[in-house]
Formats: structure tokens, C-alpha cells, sequence
């Protein structure tokens, strides 16, 4: 495995039913270093969510094997954030650890912190219905993290939020996983984000999806995401990737 703490080798997934086989992966191939970010691009519905389910634990795999050296945490966050609107902030927090049964005095004051580190502490006793989109989605990013997962797997996580409040939470994002030195892989069909973010972009095909292209992002200056986007390579692989995508994303 060298340096890598994930690798995921001729991973297949089909779906049947009494009459036919529909198969979303074919034979995908990908690894992921330590603190390393991965973006997964692909037309819509070619099977980019499953994979993260797959790893999640949540769908069986078809075939092929995920092998890593140790042990793995994964944190999952979905496209929505999912808060419970009668919960608290820190309720909403704290979730995973409670699920888990990892809800220790240590657990309880990282998550204390993180609402702290990221501007949320002061809202911990509020509601959600009380903060903004992008709010909601850093107390859905700390409930993640506060399993303190070696990988985060993020599923279109700002896909509901409009352009300017999605460019300042890829910031954010940015910042909190280098912060927390965490591994992120992240599917989004926005190729600007996934340049901007990322250390390499996975493409996929259409279903059954294949992977494509594997591009390692060497940008003159890596920066955080909306620097990143004014880099002079950013434009040569948004057309690089837009030129291998069967259909717009």
C-alpha cells in the first residue's frame, strides 16, 4: 500500500431484481494518502454516492476489495445536514458520539471546542432553525468530525446553498480538514470545486461508471479553494475534466 491509507481495488456494484441486473460500478480502482483530499466527478446517477456508501458501510459491495493498513474511521455527511430542528446545536453535535456510545467527557469537550474554533459556541443552546444554511452545514461537518474519523466522506455537501455561501463554506471545509488533518474524499458535480479543493480528481464515466481519468491537481501555488480558482493551471484542468465527462455535471 505504500503511502496510502485506503485502496479500493476492482470495486463492482450491481443492483438486481427478478427480471434484470443493473450494474452502477465497474471494476474502480482509486487509493487515498494520509490528510490527502479526492474529489469524485461523474455525470448524474452514474454511481458516484455509491461509492461512499459502499465505504460508509451502508451498501454491500458486488466485488472487489477496500483494503487499508488499520483499521479505518469513516465519517459520513450527506447532501442535506440533516439537523434535528427539536435538538440543539450542541444536541445535534454531539449525535454521533451519543449513537456510538462514545459520548466520554473528552469526546463532549472536542466537540465544545470544535463549536468554539468555528464560531458556533455562541449558538450551541439555540435551534437550527435559527442559523443560516452555511451554519447548518459546519455543525453537520463537527458531528462528523467529532468521531474523529480517519476519512470523511462528504456527498455534494453544499449543494443546496447558492454560489456565494458555497464558496466561502469550500473555504471553510478547506481550512477545518487541513486544521484537523483529516483524509476527505468528497463527490460533487461543481468542477470548479473540485479542482479548487482537491489534491487529485477522480472521473468517472457513465453507468456503469469506469474511472476515466485520475488527475493529480499541481496547481503554481496551492491555496485555499477561492485563491485556487484565480491559479493560471486551475483552467487547464476544468477543461481537461469537462472534456472527459460523457454528459454535463
Amino acid at each position: 500500500m505504500q503511502n496510502s491509507i485506503l485502496e479500493v481495488n476492482n470495486l463492482s456494484k450491481s443492483y438486481y431484481d427478478m427480471d434484470s441486473e443493473i450494474k452502477a460500478l465497474d471494476n474502480i480502482n482509486f487509493s487515498i494518502k494520509d490528510k490527502e483530499i479526492i474529489a469524485i466527478v461523474g455525470p448524474s446517477g452514474c454511481g458516484k454516492s455509491t461509492i461512499l456508501s459502499i465505504l460508509a458501510g451502508i451498501e454491500d459491495k458486488t466485488l472487489g476489495n477496500i483494503v487499508s493498513k488499520e483499521e479505518l474511521v469513516f465519517g459520513y455527511m450527506l447532501q442535506t445536514d440533516s439537523l434535528f430542528e427539536f435538538k440543539t446545536i450542541f444536541e445535534n453535535a454531539i449525535l454521533g458520539l451519543k449513537i456510538k456510545k462514545l459520548d466520554t467527557k473528552e469526546n463532549i469537550d472536542r466537540v465544545n471546542n470544535l463549536l468554539h474554533k468555528y464560531g458556533l459556541s455562541d449558538f450551541k443552546d439555540k435551534y437550527p432553525s435559527s442559523l443560516s444554511g452555511g451554519m447548518r452545514q459546519r455543525v453537520a461537518l463537527i458531528r462528523t468530525l467529532a468521531i474523529n474519523p480517519d476519512i470523511l466522506l462528504l456527498d455534494e455537501p453544499f449543494s443546496a446553498l447558492d454560489y456565494q455561501t458555497r464558496l466561502i463554506l469550500s473555504d471553510d471545509l478547506y481550512k477545518i480538514i487541513k486544521a484537523e488533518e483529516k483524509a476527505l474524499i468528497i463527490v460533487t458535480h461543481d468542477i470548479a470545486e473540485a479542482i479548487s479543493l482537491s489534491d487529485k480528481v477522480i472521473v468517472l464515466s457513465k453507468r456503469p461508471a469506469i474511472v476515466k481519468n485520475v488527475y493529480e491537481i499541481n496547481l503554481e501555488k496551492k491555496d485555499i479553494p477561492s485563491n485556487n480558482r484565480k491559479d493560471k493551471l486551475f483552467y487547464k484542468y476544468y477543461d481537461l475534466i469537462w472534456k472527459d465527462l460523457d454528459s454535463h455535471v
